[in-house]
């Protein structure tokens, strides 16, 4: 059966194309990162709960410790504030710096091991905080490398199936395939209930709003 290395927050954009990958035939070896973000044990636990129900028997939880030590991210820094006042023009301080360059590199090395001939990154340019780091241009440049620093034998594509998709088109293409929204997790800023503020509840809650659909995790503020 041909592998995939999904690399899988918790989130409901990752959590998405973990589904598509599934339903594209791959048998999964689901990536988890704790970089320590401030939500890292809620995201820890919604990966696990999405592992539970896709069945996915191989899965790497690897510890990335440095980012703290670099900061400049209010996700990974607590002395900066993450936003709540609405999501603004340009790079907003919740960008971990080449946080999924360096994901991708990882996951590379694992799907080399693992023999598998592709990589799926929930990654979104459309609609999203601004991040240079998911952006279609980047992903293209990424595979290039990667391809040209691996063994000649290893041929490695990596999918991007929502990137032009919007939140409301996220939300409706997980309902049809029946991706339990309910386990993910994408607030920055709590662990219990969601903010409903960070600029990642705000996606998500106008995502269901559009999509005339209920979220069913619990916020703070609604």
């Amino acid at each position: 059966m041909k592998k995939a290395v999904c690399i899988l927050s918790g989130g409901m954009d990752s959590t998405l194309s973990s589904y598509i990958a599934k339903n594209e035939g791959y048998e999964i070896i689901a990536v988890h990162f704790n970089y320590g973000q401030r939500t890292e044990t809620r995201e820890l636990k919604a990966f696990r709960d999405i592992c539970e129900d896709l069945q996915i028997k191989e899965k790497y939880e690897i510890d990335i410790p440095f980012f703290t030590q670099i900061g400049a991210s209010a996700l990974t820094d607590k002395s900066i504030e993450v936003p709540i006042g609405g999501i603004e023009a340009g790079v907003p301080v919740t960008y971990v710096p080449f946080r999924n360059g360096i994901f991708l590199s990882i996951a590379a090395a694992i799907a080399e091991k693992e023999n598998a001939e592709a990589i799926y990154i929930g990654v979104v340019e459309e609609d999203s905080s601004g991040y240079p780091d998911c952006t279609e241009e980047f992903i293209s440049s990424i595979t290039n490398s990667i391809n040209t620093g691996t063994k000649e034998t290893t041929k490695i594509q990596i999918k991007t199936p929502l990137v032009h998709l919007m939140k409301n088109e996220i939300v409706l293409k997980a309902i049809e395939l029946n991706v339990p929204l309910h386990l993910t997790w994408s607030c920055y800023k709590e662990e219990e209930e969601a903010c409903g503020v960070c600029d990642s509840c705000r996606l998500r809650l106008n995502g269901f709003k559009k999509a005339n659909c209920e979220d069913k995790i619990p916020y703070k503020v609604l």
